[in-house]
């Protein structure tokens, strides 16, 4: 069984949805970021970089989400193109691009508003983020363009990153300003596994806020 070190709504609802898309049972392990246990030596021991998610498959442990997918998709033989051929080539390019892309802007932004030491802090950084945010979402729109998911026809695992970033930036407020976009965002982000995922992440934050 898989297990998954996540805490509720980080990156790790990806792997969390990725598993409930591939319908596959998983062990879900809470790392408390609020009590600093993603510092402690045992989580340091599976992920070195004392970030979440991780997982652990058998011998496997494995850090960074958008290599997680890859691996879950390849393991299970779902959500996931044939490897040489050109939607898997797709695949790769949206991978890439919406991690180092069209997520850092928002990452940048996120950590100069409450991630970083106060004393660290940029505001300015902000600004640039959304800026910079701006401009690589109007890559995202023209990759998009008529398809139904970034890789072509078919939902994957690049749609789960895509869809999260996504939604990031509309929690941060940012205008998904294009119409392809938007509908992608309200298509993707309505898949019942991502509810259920959802779902299943607040009953383990409502079980750890109750201990």
């Amino acid at each position: 069984m898989i297990k998954i070190f996540s805490y509720p709504a980080t990156r790790g609802v990806r792997v969390t949805w990725a598993c409930e898309e591939l319908g596959i049972d998983y062990d879900y392990k809470i790392v408390n970021l609020y009590a600093g246990e993603h510092r402690g030596p045992d989580y340091l021991a599976v992920a070195p970089t004392g970030k979440v998610p991780a997982i652990q498959d058998g011998e496997i442990t494995l850090v960074e989400s958008g290599a997680i997918l890859t691996y879950l998709a390849d393991k299970f033989g779902k959500l996931i193109p044939k490897v040489g051929s050109a939607e898997r080539a797709y695949y790769e390019q949206a991978m890439y691009f919406v991690l180092t892309e069209l997520e850092q802007p928002l990452w940048t932004m996120a950590k100069h508003k409450f991630a970083f030491p106060e004393d660290k802090r940029i505001p300015q950084a902000i600004e640039v983020g959304q800026w910079e945010f701006s401009k690589a979402l109007e890559v995202f729109s023209k990759m998009l363009g008529n398809n139904t998911f970034i890789a072509g026809d078919d939902f994957t695992m690049a749609d789960i990153i895509a869809g999260h970033t996504l939604s990031w930036a509309q929690g941060f407020k940012q205008d998904l300003t294009y119409d392809n976009v938007r509908a992608y965002a309200e298509r993707v982000l309505g898949r019942d596994a991502l509810k259920r995922a959802r779902a299943f992440e607040k009953q383990q934050k409502d079980a750890l806020e109750k201990v």
